[in-house]
């Protein structure tokens, strides 16, 4: 930990650089595979939406020592053209997810399900869901993203600038669209709880964006008037400046997540985590890359193309290479010139220099010049 708070404090000072915006086709190019995989998974397999969006039955089953296995072999002998959802959600108890394309009424399945697992009929507690409730979940849902889109960009225009709020909606977007393909490949069911995660890592990628917009914004506030730095240059310093701030925060956001995924969810069995808990790990994940990757490369090239930033970039490049020149120039000790003529140099013009007297003996009888 000592040396990831040196190496933080070096990147701060700008001992150590790492050149994240230079290197912008490559972060591109990975987004872009990244993406198109995202893409494919979507086209092909498609989302999962769960009963809430579709409608169906959702039937709990309380009994002790019941098992997953156990229900999802009682449902398979009732329903008869689709394949039931089958979670854990406690101990002795079990959720089973009937699609509403089965023709089988709640009463029917109830008293199916009863005889089957050995339980009393009114032991099991049947929720029936309409289409028309998940088609409105839906809209509001997607009502809900739409409002968000349009006040982070209102927000980001007015307190940075529209180049930064484009920016930003980009890494958005990427994010989002990364997380959803992830689910279509995974097979993970839709519900209401992704809808939070969604929203959720949306306003995380939103804050770790603008920490590092904000450090730019500060960085670049009199770039103008220097001939030292180029805007991409700035930019990158800045994103330095917040990296290993950006990895403890992902990493420190990450470890509870995991729990939820791998232990709740993997281990415990506890499905329910499973929605939320893998749009919030991708998510991050996610978008702690796009802020560093993403948002800030797009940014610089964005302000590169201003005239002003073009022009910055003309006079650094111009003293750079005035720079090199004068160094080129500047004469060396090896050129064959004598010791002498280098002190004579290094003597600022109209000063006489100290001469150096010849060390000898003073000849005998002559006199040294002290009065007795």
């Amino acid at each position: 930990m000592s040396k990831l708070g040196s190496l933080g404090h070096r990147l701060y000072q700008g001992e150590v650089s790492f050149d994240f915006v230079g290197r912008r086709k490559l972060w591109y190019s990975i987004s872009a595979l990244i993406l198109l995989a995202a893409v494919v998974g979507l086209g092909v397999n498609g989302l999962k939406l769960g009963i809430e969006f579709t409608g169906g039955s959702v039937y709990t089953v309380t009994k002790p020592g019941v098992s997953v296995e156990q229900a999802r072999s009682a449902a398979d002998k009732v329903v008869e053209h689709t394949a039931p959802i089958v979670q854990s959600v406690g101990n002795d108890k079990v959720t089973i997810q009937i699609s509403k394309d089965e023709t089988k009424s709640a009463t029917q399945v109830t008293d199916e399900l009863s005889k089957s697992l050995g339980v009393k009929a009114d032991t099991i507690n049947a929720d029936v869901i309409g289409p028309s409730w998940g088609k409105e979940i839906s809209k509001q849902a997607l009502t809900g993203l739409v409002i968000f889109m349009i006040l982070v960009t209102i927000y980001l225009a007015i307190a940075f600038e529209w180049r930064m709020a484009v920016a930003a909606l980009v890494a958005l977007m990427h994010d989002l669209v990364i997380t959803i393909g992830v689910y279509a490949l995974v097979g993970f069911e839709v519900t209401p709880g992704t809808v939070i995660g969604f929203l959720t890592i949306l306003g995380y990628s939103l804050y770790d964006t603008v920490v590092v917009f904000d450090t730019v914004k500060e960085n670049t506030r009199t770039l103008s008037k220097q001939n030292r730095l180029s805007y991409s240059e700035a930019a990158n310093h800045a994103l330095n400046q917040t990296l290993v701030r950006s990895i403890n925060t992902t990493v420190l956001a990450l470890l509870p997540v995991a729990a939820l995924l791998f232990i709740g969810g993997g281990l415990l069995g506890a499905g329910t985590l499973n929605d939320i808990s893998l749009a919030l790990f991708i998510g991050l994940a996610a978008g702690a890359y796009s802020s560093i990757c993403v948002a800030t490369p797009l940014l610089a090239q964005l302000k590169e193309e201003q005239p002003e930033m073009k022009a910055l970039a003309k006079r650094v490049a111009q003293r750079r290479a005035a720079d090199a020149r004068a160094a080129a120039e500047k004469p060396q000790s090896e050129d064959g010139e004598g010791e002498g003529d280098s002190e004579d140099e290094a003597v600022p013009a109209g000063v006489v220099g100290q001469r150096n007297q010849p060390v000898g003996r003073r000849g005998k009888g002559r006199p040294s010049g002290k009065r007795h």
